[in-house]
Protein backbone atom coordinates (compact mmCIF):
# COMPACT_ATOMS: atom_id res chain seq x y z
CA UNK A 1 0.00 0.00 0.00
CA UNK A 2 1.16 3.50 -0.92
CA UNK A 3 1.95 6.01 1.78
CA UNK A 4 -0.87 8.06 -0.15
CA UNK A 5 -3.74 5.26 0.52
CA UNK A 6 -6.26 5.27 3.15
CA UNK A 7 -5.32 2.09 5.35
CA UNK A 8 -8.33 -0.17 5.54
CA UNK A 9 -9.32 -1.34 8.82
CA UNK A 10 -10.65 -4.84 10.17
CA UNK A 11 -14.02 -3.95 10.02
CA UNK A 12 -14.22 -2.23 7.08
CA UNK A 13 -13.14 -5.07 5.39
CA UNK A 14 -15.76 -7.16 6.96
CA UNK A 15 -18.26 -5.08 5.28
CA UNK A 16 -16.49 -4.91 2.09
CA UNK A 17 -16.92 -8.23 2.10
CA UNK A 18 -20.61 -8.22 2.93
CA UNK A 19 -20.71 -6.14 -0.30
CA UNK A 20 -18.39 -8.38 -2.46
CA UNK A 21 -20.55 -11.18 -1.87
CA UNK A 22 -23.72 -9.65 -2.74
CA UNK A 23 -22.40 -8.21 -5.87
CA UNK A 24 -22.12 -11.96 -7.12
CA UNK A 25 -24.61 -13.95 -8.78
CA UNK A 26 -23.16 -17.30 -7.53
CA UNK A 27 -24.78 -18.61 -10.79
CA UNK A 28 -23.77 -22.45 -11.83
CA UNK A 29 -21.69 -22.52 -15.13
CA UNK A 30 -22.96 -24.73 -17.41
CA UNK A 31 -23.65 -24.73 -21.35
CA UNK A 32 -24.75 -21.54 -22.96
CA UNK A 33 -25.37 -20.24 -26.99
CA UNK A 34 -22.81 -17.68 -26.35
CA UNK A 35 -20.83 -15.78 -23.90
CA UNK A 36 -20.20 -11.93 -23.74
CA UNK A 37 -16.73 -10.80 -21.97
CA UNK A 38 -17.85 -7.38 -21.13
CA UNK A 39 -14.63 -5.37 -21.06
CA UNK A 40 -13.43 -3.00 -18.18
CA UNK A 41 -9.79 -2.10 -16.96
CA UNK A 42 -9.89 -5.92 -15.59
CA UNK A 43 -7.75 -8.45 -18.24
CA UNK A 44 -8.68 -11.41 -15.85
CA UNK A 45 -12.47 -11.22 -17.58
CA UNK A 46 -10.65 -12.44 -20.61
CA UNK A 47 -8.89 -14.67 -19.06
CA UNK A 48 -11.72 -16.40 -17.38
CA UNK A 49 -13.70 -16.37 -20.57
CA UNK A 50 -11.16 -18.24 -21.90
CA UNK A 51 -10.61 -21.06 -19.58
CA UNK A 52 -14.75 -21.04 -19.53
CA UNK A 53 -14.23 -21.65 -23.46
CA UNK A 54 -11.73 -24.01 -22.73
CA UNK A 55 -14.43 -26.48 -20.86
CA UNK A 56 -16.72 -26.39 -23.84
CA UNK A 57 -19.40 -24.18 -22.31
CA UNK A 58 -19.96 -21.78 -25.59
CA UNK A 59 -18.67 -21.86 -29.19
CA UNK A 60 -18.98 -18.65 -29.40
CA UNK A 61 -17.45 -15.58 -27.99
CA UNK A 62 -17.68 -11.64 -27.71
CA UNK A 63 -15.57 -9.08 -26.51
CA UNK A 64 -17.52 -5.52 -25.94
CA UNK A 65 -15.98 -2.51 -25.00
CA UNK A 66 -14.32 0.64 -26.12
CA UNK A 67 -12.64 2.99 -24.00
CA UNK A 68 -12.94 4.79 -20.83
CA UNK A 69 -10.84 7.36 -19.08
CA UNK A 70 -9.92 4.55 -16.84
CA UNK A 71 -8.85 1.88 -19.50
CA UNK A 72 -7.76 4.38 -22.27
CA UNK A 73 -3.67 4.07 -21.16
CA UNK A 74 -3.83 0.37 -20.45
CA UNK A 75 -6.26 -0.34 -23.58
CA UNK A 76 -5.43 2.67 -25.89
CA UNK A 77 -7.02 0.42 -28.99
CA UNK A 78 -10.10 -0.56 -26.71
CA UNK A 79 -10.97 -2.53 -23.88
CA UNK A 80 -12.50 -5.04 -26.57
CA UNK A 81 -9.59 -4.93 -28.97
CA UNK A 82 -7.10 -6.04 -25.95
CA UNK A 83 -9.10 -8.50 -24.90
CA UNK A 84 -9.74 -10.33 -28.31
CA UNK A 85 -5.69 -10.64 -28.78
CA UNK A 86 -5.06 -11.46 -24.94
CA UNK A 87 -7.81 -14.40 -25.90
CA UNK A 88 -6.04 -15.19 -29.44
CA UNK A 89 -2.71 -15.52 -27.55
CA UNK A 90 -3.89 -18.34 -25.02
CA UNK A 91 -5.54 -20.28 -27.61
CA UNK A 92 -8.49 -19.19 -28.50
CA UNK A 93 -9.02 -19.61 -32.14
CA UNK A 94 -10.04 -16.41 -33.81
CA UNK A 95 -12.85 -16.97 -35.91
CA UNK A 96 -14.53 -17.79 -32.27
CA UNK A 97 -14.39 -14.55 -31.16
CA UNK A 98 -16.88 -11.55 -32.39
CA UNK A 99 -16.11 -7.91 -31.81
CA UNK A 100 -18.13 -5.03 -29.86
CA UNK A 101 -15.33 -2.01 -30.19
CA UNK A 102 -17.69 0.79 -29.26
CA UNK A 103 -19.74 0.43 -25.98
CA UNK A 104 -19.04 3.02 -23.41
CA UNK A 105 -21.17 2.16 -21.10
CA UNK A 106 -22.40 -1.47 -19.58
CA UNK A 107 -26.32 -0.91 -21.38
CA UNK A 108 -24.61 -0.28 -24.73
CA UNK A 109 -22.14 -3.43 -23.80
CA UNK A 110 -25.42 -5.34 -23.69
CA UNK A 111 -27.30 -3.65 -26.91
CA UNK A 112 -24.38 -3.34 -29.36
CA UNK A 113 -23.16 -6.68 -28.16
CA UNK A 114 -26.82 -8.01 -29.45
CA UNK A 115 -26.64 -6.61 -32.72
CA UNK A 116 -23.05 -7.96 -33.23
CA UNK A 117 -24.29 -11.11 -33.08
CA UNK A 118 -27.77 -10.75 -35.34
CA UNK A 119 -25.77 -9.55 -37.62
CA UNK A 120 -23.66 -12.55 -37.27
CA UNK A 121 -26.64 -14.85 -37.69
CA UNK A 122 -26.78 -15.88 -34.09
CA UNK A 123 -30.30 -15.14 -31.85
CA UNK A 124 -28.98 -16.62 -28.40
CA UNK A 125 -31.87 -17.88 -25.89
CA UNK A 126 -29.23 -18.62 -23.02
CA UNK A 127 -26.21 -15.66 -22.69
CA UNK A 128 -23.22 -16.45 -20.04
CA UNK A 129 -22.30 -12.71 -19.12
CA UNK A 130 -18.61 -12.71 -17.62
CA UNK A 131 -17.55 -9.82 -16.30
CA UNK A 132 -15.19 -8.25 -13.36
CA UNK A 133 -16.64 -10.37 -9.93
CA UNK A 134 -18.09 -7.26 -8.24
CA UNK A 135 -20.12 -6.26 -11.45
CA UNK A 136 -22.24 -9.62 -11.92
CA UNK A 137 -25.16 -8.14 -10.17
CA UNK A 138 -25.34 -4.85 -12.01
CA UNK A 139 -24.72 -6.55 -16.02
CA UNK A 140 -27.18 -8.90 -14.74
CA UNK A 141 -29.92 -6.63 -14.12
CA UNK A 142 -28.65 -4.57 -17.17
CA UNK A 143 -29.32 -7.62 -19.30
CA UNK A 144 -32.63 -8.55 -17.81
CA UNK A 145 -33.83 -4.94 -18.59
CA UNK A 146 -32.76 -4.89 -21.79
CA UNK A 147 -33.01 -8.30 -23.23
CA UNK A 148 -35.45 -9.96 -21.78
CA UNK A 149 -36.21 -12.89 -23.57
CA UNK A 150 -33.20 -14.76 -22.99
CA UNK A 151 -31.61 -16.15 -20.05
CA UNK A 152 -28.65 -14.21 -18.35
CA UNK A 153 -26.17 -16.58 -16.38
CA UNK A 154 -23.18 -14.69 -14.77
CA UNK A 155 -19.15 -15.95 -14.06
CA UNK A 156 -16.49 -13.84 -13.23
CA UNK A 157 -12.71 -15.00 -12.06
CA UNK A 158 -13.01 -17.00 -8.55
CA UNK A 159 -11.41 -14.48 -6.63
CA UNK A 160 -11.57 -13.71 -3.00
CA UNK A 161 -11.75 -10.34 -2.29
CA UNK A 162 -8.82 -10.41 -0.56
CA UNK A 163 -6.76 -12.09 -3.87
CA UNK A 164 -9.13 -9.65 -5.86
CA UNK A 165 -7.34 -6.76 -3.88
CA UNK A 166 -3.97 -8.09 -4.52
CA UNK A 167 -4.48 -8.14 -8.09
CA UNK A 168 -5.75 -4.66 -8.51
CA UNK A 169 -2.79 -3.45 -6.00
CA UNK A 170 -5.12 -0.64 -4.63
CA UNK A 171 -7.43 -1.37 -1.34
CA UNK A 172 -9.51 1.72 -1.46
CA UNK A 173 -9.99 1.85 -4.99
CA UNK A 174 -11.34 -1.78 -5.09
CA UNK A 175 -13.82 -0.60 -1.84
CA UNK A 176 -14.35 2.85 -3.57
CA UNK A 177 -15.24 0.07 -6.42
CA UNK A 178 -17.68 -1.84 -4.48
CA UNK A 179 -19.99 1.20 -2.92
CA UNK A 180 -19.87 2.69 -6.74
CA UNK A 181 -21.41 -0.62 -7.92
CA UNK A 182 -23.65 -0.82 -5.43
CA UNK A 183 -24.82 2.38 -6.08
CA UNK A 184 -26.08 1.61 -9.62
CA UNK A 185 -27.24 -1.31 -8.62
CA UNK A 186 -29.71 0.63 -6.15
CA UNK A 187 -30.16 3.79 -8.52
CA UNK A 188 -30.39 2.79 -11.78
CA UNK A 189 -33.96 1.10 -11.60
CA UNK A 190 -35.09 4.21 -11.27
CA UNK A 191 -33.84 5.93 -14.30
CA UNK A 192 -34.73 2.69 -16.29
CA UNK A 193 -31.64 0.95 -16.45
CA UNK A 194 -31.69 -1.89 -14.46
CA UNK A 195 -34.47 -4.36 -13.31
CA UNK A 196 -34.79 -3.67 -9.46
CA UNK A 197 -32.66 -6.26 -7.14
CA UNK A 198 -33.41 -6.48 -3.36
CA UNK A 199 -30.49 -5.17 -1.48
CA UNK A 200 -30.30 -7.14 2.13
CA UNK A 201 -30.04 -5.10 5.20
CA UNK A 202 -27.05 -5.61 6.22
CA UNK A 203 -25.57 -5.26 2.69
CA UNK A 204 -27.21 -1.82 2.53
CA UNK A 205 -25.96 -0.92 6.04
CA UNK A 206 -22.34 -1.94 5.47
CA UNK A 207 -22.66 0.07 2.02
CA UNK A 208 -23.67 3.54 3.97
CA UNK A 209 -21.22 3.17 6.60
CA UNK A 210 -18.49 2.43 3.89
CA UNK A 211 -19.94 5.94 2.47
CA UNK A 212 -19.70 7.72 5.75
CA UNK A 213 -15.67 6.58 5.60
CA UNK A 214 -15.19 8.22 2.88
CA UNK A 215 -15.36 5.41 0.10
CA UNK A 216 -16.68 7.51 -2.58
CA UNK A 217 -14.71 8.37 -5.34
CA UNK A 218 -16.72 6.14 -7.98
CA UNK A 219 -19.82 7.50 -6.44
CA UNK A 220 -22.56 9.17 -9.31
CA UNK A 221 -24.77 12.24 -8.61
CA UNK A 222 -28.04 10.67 -7.52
Amino acid sequence: MSDNQQAITEDQWHRAALIWDYHQMHHRSRPVDVAIGLGSHDLGVATWSVELYRVGLFSTLVFTGGNSPTTAKVFPRGEAVHFREHAIDLGVPAEAILLEPDAGNTGQNITLSRQVLAAAGIHPTTVLLVSKPYMERRSFATARKLWPDVEILCASEPLELDDYVKSIGDEKLVLDMLVGDLQRVIEYPKLGFTIEQEVPEDVHAAYESLIRDGFTSRLIAS
